[in-house]
């Protein structure tokens, strides 16, 4: 004897579509085994965003040589700001230029001023000079670096780290290299972006 087969009443189930629409749906239906037509893969791919920048391929290229100099005038004198705190504060001596030497009466073109001592008299403080030259100069250098930063639309991050540059010895010159190089890189291969205007 033969069992009957048991008989499949089960209906295939309602799928509600996002249009409200009620539809069936086999069985073993799930999103893993849908297919996309490749006329869909082709325009999905043609419509790749594009990367856009905040001026066009000129002004970044010369915001870029304007940051380049700024990083390089900043690292200079903050190296010169960190070799003249050590004198000071390590050594207490000063630079001084055009003073006179008080024991014997010479002028004395460039030359150690003892802070403790004061050894020589008028002239010109060089090692104030350094740091007045070096603070003024920072902010020239954080404007240089708000104008790539602001043309080339990068996050928040990457413009504290280009600031730092300018209060870490050594750091405008390795940032200033990564900086130039990602920015050439980053207009090679974007030749048609998107323009501001």
């Amino acid at each position: 004897m033969t069992e009957p087969t048991p008989k499949n009443d089960q209906q295939p189930r309602p799928v509600r579509r996002t249009d409200g629409v009620r539809v069936t749906a086999p069985q073993d239906a799930t999103p893993e085994r849908a297919t996309v037509p490749d006329s869909v893969r082709a325009k999905a791919a043609a419509l790749k965003p594009r990367r856009r920048f905040g001026g066009t391929e000129a002004q970044i290229r010369t915001a870029l040589n304007v940051y380049k100099v700024c990083a390089w005038v900043s690292g200079t004198f903050l190296l010169l700001l960190v070799a003249e705190m050590v004198t000071r504060y390590g050594f207490h001596y000063d630079l001084i230029a055009g003073g006179t030497d008080k024991a014997t009466g010479q002028s004395v073109a460039l030359g150690w001023q003892n802070l403790d001592l004061e050894n020589l008299a008028g002239g010109v403080n060089v090692s104030t000079w350094i740091l007045i030259i070096h603070g003024w100069f920072y902010v020239v250098y954080i404007l240089s670096c708000l104008r790539v930063w602001s043309l080339m639309r990068w996050p928040f991050a990457q413009l504290i780290v280009m600031a730092l540059g300018g209060v870490v010895p050594f750091l405008s010159f390795i940032v200033e290299r990564k900086i130039h190089r990602s920015t050439e890189a980053e207009l090679a291969a974007n030749p048609k972006a998107a323009k501001r205007y």
